[in-house]
Parts: C-alpha cells; structure tokens; sequence
C-alpha cells in the first residue's frame, strides 16, 4: 500500500522516529543514522520484524516500539497526511473490471491498514486487503501472496501478477511464484535497485500497470 497505491511522503520515517524515541534513541543519537538506514533497506518488511532487528530480539521492547511507530502512523492519517498515488484507484477499478481479483497488502498492522483504507473511502476497493498477521510472514517472505491466492481461490501462481515499491515486495513476488513481478517508482526504491532484485518491469507508477497486463 504506501509507496505503491498510497504515498508515502516520509510519514513512516517520521513514525519510525517517534517510535524509536519511546526506547531512547533520539535524532542526535549516533545509533539513530543506521537504525534509519535499516529502515529505508527493508521499506516493505513487517514493522515488528524491523524493530525486533533494530532492538537486538528484545522481544518487550521491540512490541513497545512498534505500538508506538503504529500509533504515531496512525495519528498522521487521522491529521489528513494521507493520499492515495494518483490514478491508483481506478487502477483497480480497471483491473476488477476485467476480472482480474485485487489484494491490497501491507506491512502494517490490521487496525493502521484500516485506518488508511477508512481514510481514503478504499474498504470496499480491493477484493482483499491483508497485513502480515493474518499471513503468517511479512515481506520478504511469499506468504502474504501466497495467501492472497488461496483466499482468492486462484487456481495457478503463475496468473498471478504483483506490483509494489520496494525490493521486498519483489522477493516477495518472486518467491510466491508470480508471473510478473513489477517495480513502481512511487515509493522507497530506485529503479537499479528493483531491477537487480528481479523485478520483471518496472514502471514510473501503479497506473501503468494495465498496460502491462494487456488490460
């Protein structure tokens, strides 16, 4: 969702960096440059699996911190710092209308998902929305896609067509086995990086993507 369908505008690095406050590490902290780093390499990942990384396994701390990243997510989608990628909408539109089935997926947590989707009227966009708790994994692991597709009732991986923003959301794409596997521009990556990952397109915006499935 963020950097793919939704933009980003730097909202989760400003959420990353109250919810690392709440554990003591401050901007001027000499720890906070690499954590902030980390952050940006695995854009797409589960948060609770950056936080348990970034806080060494501390399993208490790692929870607390990412209550706090979501709560300070959610606090700048309540104050209106949140907007869909241009087109993104009837990109799905499109695609359901040509009976192709959508699955929106993210990294965030189930009541962060639905308080973007509340914000932007998306409830009923997507035939499926799905957050890494009720997959089991997050990114870079297939089973988000994975269980899109068993929830779906699609009969062959190799229909399936994924797009996202990050180099996680490529591994992710490719490890379930997807047909096409696409890059956008909107969002935390570059082009290099998504191409090296894999990515069998990529594309300046989820808008192109129709086109690329010849819809």
């Amino acid at each position: 969702m963020a950097g793919t369908t939704i933009r980003d505008d730097g909202l989760v690095e400003q959420a990353f960096t109250a919810a690392i406050a709440t554990q003591g590490v401050a901007l001027d902290d000499p720890a906070y440059a690499p954590m902030l780093a980390h952050v940006r390499a695995t854009m797409g990942e589960s948060k609770i699996s950056v936080f348990r990384h970034l806080l060494g396994g501390e399993e208490t701390r790692a929870q607390a911190a990412n209550a706090a990243f979501e709560a300070a997510y959610g606090d700048l989608v309540g104050a209106g710092h949140c907007a869909p990628i241009d087109g993104a909408a009837a990109v799905v539109e499109t695609l359901r209308t040509a009976g192709v089935k959508v699955a929106l997926t993210t990294g965030f947590s189930r009541v962060t998902a639905d308080r973007i989707l509340a914000a932007l009227g998306w409830q009923g966009l997507a035939d499926l929305t799905l957050v890494p708790a009720e997959a089991g994994r997050g990114r870079p692991f297939p089973d988000l896609v994975l269980t899109a597709v068993l929830r779906l009732e699609i009969d062959d991986v190799r229909e399936v067509a994924t797009a996202g923003d990050t180099t996680y959301d490529i591994l992710c794409g490719l490890r379930a086995g997807a047909r096409t596997v696409t890059g956008v521009l909107t969002g935390a990556h570059q082009a290099e990086a998504l191409s090296a990952t894999g990515a069998t397109h990529v594309l300046e915006s989820v808008r192109d993507l129709p086109a690329v499935l010849d819809l």
